[in-house]
This record gives C-alpha cells, sequence and structure tokens, in this order.
C-alpha cells in the first residue's frame, strides 16, 4: 500500500506523520495473508508439508481447496500457487467487495455478506456442504480460514430460518458481547460451526491454516470453529444469553438450541483434522514495533488482549500515556485487542472509530501526542472506514466546526465525527484481519 492509504489531515501535516504511517503500513504488512500461508506451507514433489506434518499428494484421490474469510482470496492464491499441476475442486468465499475476482485461479469465488449474514451466506454455506459431501479417506482438504467467517458461511439448524441468523447476529452486536461470546452462540445453531465442517468432511485428511482474528488465538472461536469441536469447556452459550438479557428478542426454538448441550459431533471426526495458526495480531503488533524502533522511536508493546467499551478504553489508553511524562521520547507504544461497543444512538461507526471518540477530550491540550486506532482488515463497522486519528488538536478543531464530542458519543456516530475533520484512515479492504491496533506516539 502507498502512503496515501494511511493518510489523514492530521498525519499529512504533522511532522512526523510519515514515520506514523510507515509504522501502520508494516503492522498489515507482517500480516500479508499470502506470506503468511506460504510461511508454513511448503511443498517438495508430491510432499506438501503442513507446517511439521507432511501429506504424500500423489496418494490423494482429490484435492479440495476451500478458503473462507476476510483474507480468503491471498490465502487460496498462496495454496493454490503450491499446487500447480494438481487437479483442484472447492470455493472461496471472501467478504464482498468492489472489484472482486469471479475466480481464483481454478476455484471459483463466491463473495458473501459481513458482519451480518445474507442470502449470499446461506447460499455459501451449502456449496460448501456439497463440496464436502463426497469427500472420502482418499481425500485431502486443505482449508484457509481467516476471521470473518461466521458472517460468510452459514447453514441454520433444522427449525431456525436466515432470519434467526439475523436476529441474533444484530442483537448481539448492538449488546456489547466480545467475539467470544458471540459465537458461542453461532456454534450451537448451525450445522457448519462448532465442528460442523470437520463432520462433513470425514473421513478425509484435512489440514487447516488460520489466520487469526480471535484475543489468545481460541480455534473455536475463528470463524466460530468450523474443525473444532464445541465442548462444554468452551463459554456457555445459556450464560451468554442471560448476561446480555438476550431471552426476550430470540425466538422460543433457538432459545431451545442455546439452552442444550452441544451438537454431537463424534470425536472421531477431529481425528484427522490438524490446525496450525499462520498469523495473528501479535506478527501484526510486531512489526509495527519492529518499524518504529527503525525510525528511532521507543517502543513499547502494552498489550495483545485489549478488551472492554471502546470509548472507555481510549480514555484510559491516553490518560497512560498522558502521564508517561518520564518516558524517553520519541515513544511508540502498540495495544493490540477487539473491544465492544454497546449501542445506544443509530449513528455510524465501529469500535474503533468509537474508541478515538473516547479519547479526544482526555488528549486535547497534550501537544506531541498521538492515538491511532486501526482495524487491521481496513472495515471497522459498517462503514468505509478502518478507524482515526487524534491529536492534542482534535477537540478545538471540532468545536471550531460545531462537533461536540460528548454529544457524537451519545448518539454511537463516531464516523460522522471525524469525517469532517478528515482523520478517517481509509486504506480500503487490506486482504488480511487479525483483530484491531491501537497505536499511541508522544514526539
Amino acid at each position: 500500500m502507498d502512503d496515501a492509504a494511511f493518510g489523514t489531515t492530521t498525519l499529512d501535516s504533522h511532522p512526523r506523520g510519515g514515520d506514523v504511517i510507515a509504522v501502520l503500513q508494516a503492522a498489515v504488512s507482517a500480516v500479508d495473508p499470502y506470506a503468511a500461508v506460504r510461511r508454513y506451507l511448503r511443498r517438495s514433489g508430491t510432499q506438501l508439508v503442513v507446517d511439521s506434518a507432511t501429506y504424500d499428494l500423489s496418494r490423494y484421490a482429490h484435492i479440495v481447496v476451500l478458503a473462507i474469510g476476510k483474507a480468503a482470496l491471498p490465502m487460496a492464491r498462496a495454496a493454490l500457487d503450491l499446487l500447480e499441476g494438481y487437479s483442484v475442486v472447492g470455493l472461496v468465499v471472501p467478504k464482498a467487495a468492489a472489484g472482486t475476482p469471479d475466480s481464483a485461479g481454478a476455484l471459483p469465488v463466491h463473495p458473501s455478506s459481513h458482519p451480518v449474514p445474507d442470502e449470499r451466506s446461506l447460499a455459501a454455506g451449502d456449496r460448501i456442504l456439497d463440496v464436502l459431501h463426497d469427500v472420502g479417506e482418499h481425500d485431502l482438504v486443505l482449508v484457509l480460514l481467516s476471521g470473518g467467517g461466521s458472517a460468510l458461511i452459514t447453514a441454520p439448524a433444522d427449525g431456525l430460518t436466515l432470519d434467526d441468523m439475523r436476529s441474533l447476529t444484530g442483537a448481539l452486536l448492538a449488546s456489547g458481547a466480545t467475539i467470544n461470546e458471540v459465537n458461542a452462540l453461532r456454534r450451537r445453531i448451525d450445522r457448519v460451526k462448532g465442528g460442523g465442517l470437520a463432520r462433513a468432511a470425514y473421513p478425509a485428511d484435512v489440514a487447516v491454516l488460520v489466520l487469526s482474528d480471535v484475543i489468545g488465538d481460541d480455534l473455536g472461536s475463528i470463524a466460530s470453529g468450523p474443525f473444532v469441536a464445541d465442548t462444554a469447556a468452551q463459554l456457555d452459550a445459556h450464560a451468554v444469553v442471560e448476561r446480555y438479557n438476550l431471552r426476550a428478542q430470540l425466538p422460543a426454538h433457538m432459545l431451545r438450541l442455546l439452552d442444550g448441550p452441544p451438537s454431537a459431533v463424534a470425536p472421531r471426526h477431529f481425528e484427522r483434522v490438524r490446525h496450525v495458526i499462520v498469523g495473528n495480531l501479535t506478527a501484526a503488533a510486531q512489526g509495527a514495533l519492529e518499524a518504529a524502533g527503525a525510525r528511532g522511536l521507543h517502543t513499547r508493546l502494552l498489550t495483545t488482549t485489549l478488551q472492554g467499551e471502546a470509548r472507555s478504553v481510549g480514555h484510559e489508553l491516553v490518560r497512560q500515556l498522558v502521564e508517561s511524562a518520564s518516558s524517553p521520547r520519541p515513544l511508540c507504544w502498540v495495544a493490540g485487542g477487539e473491544t465492544t461497543v454497546t449501542l445506544h444512538g443509530d449513528g455510524l461507526g465501529g469500535r474503533n472509530q468509537e474508541l478515538a471518540l473516547g479519547a479526544v477530550e482526555t488528549l486535547a491540550g497534550h501537544d506531541g501526542l498521538l492515538l491511532v486506532a486501526l482495524a487491521t482488515d481496513g472495515g471497522d463497522g459498517p462503514t468505509d472506514a478502518a478507524g482515526a486519528v487524534v491529536s492534542a488538536q482534535t477537540l478545538d478543531r471540532g468545536r471550531a466546526l460545531g462537533l461536540d464530542p460528548e454529544t457524537f458519543l451519545r448518539h454511537n456516530d463516531a464516523y460522522h465525527y471525524f469525517e469532517p475533520l478528515g482523520d478517517l484512515i481509509k486504506p480500503g479492504p487490506t486482504e488480511t484481519n487479525v483483530n484491531d491496533l491501537v497505536l499511541l506516539f508522544a514526539f
């Protein structure tokens, strides 16, 4: 990506704005999906090596490639380049975006919906189940999985409809539930989640390469664990329903599934399944820190498990920065994770934009300080922005335009606060997805 991809009014005019942009670029580049897959997937003759496991391609009747998630296209390209010369079947399911191709090499591409599933998600789930219907013990299924898969493919459990799935997703997104809690419920009501695809692929050999967008890299939460057993050790779906007072919002037939035990996927269905994490938030954070250090900034990794209400997290991170007067300058601190937003208004935004808006008043007047909040996939909530930039001057600049941050927070309308200021970050889809980064700078 060129410099313009991460430029904003504040960064373009800041004396060290070019360094900040370079750090953002480095973070995203560190989790390039194509490169991540190629680090863990190798081929020598007929031997396909997935991390430490070897698959002899000459013994398989069919090779199936399924790429699902926001990074599906580059991950699929990486695998297909290594499988050149072999006949491959399967499907690629990315998030729908302008310019999405109709095919990736030999595989058809089925663009789908995110963050709320729609008819395309339903069709994608059916197509994947059809692909897996005829696989057997002499077949290899290579899966390239990344964040977003929970919405991109769906196959409602018996008795449920797409509208049921959409209403649940909408209620959870508005409640402030974490992604682990959201996916705990999704696993219970969907035939492709919680090990559903492992059951469909059995008894084939299955290798799953995962670009993680979940704190702690929990395989059961990434895309709702299509090749991972939904066990009692994972989050209790019933408890999530009660915690967010969802019972009155959900239909009775869905509640029966959520209150009951996990669906019966036999242990044998997972015996031939292997997972490997090829990229995650830690890699993106490390990429940012290395780029900052190379530009003479003193660096610190604050956390890769950042959680909490977005606006409060923004305030707290800036408070720490303001109180760091004794820390050597210039500095770059990096925090990563996934915050949540509890919706009270009907404005436009996303968790990164709301985090940034929550920092505006706290950062006001503290010259030389910057906060940048970034969704690594390039899309924050239902917007064309990945996040926003806040400086010591943001509050005064906003007031000069009649913009009050508290009013916009009250309406969950961070997008329309930062848009007139020119401080929304709009890189477009990055084709990767490893959660969110917050970068704090002091010059």
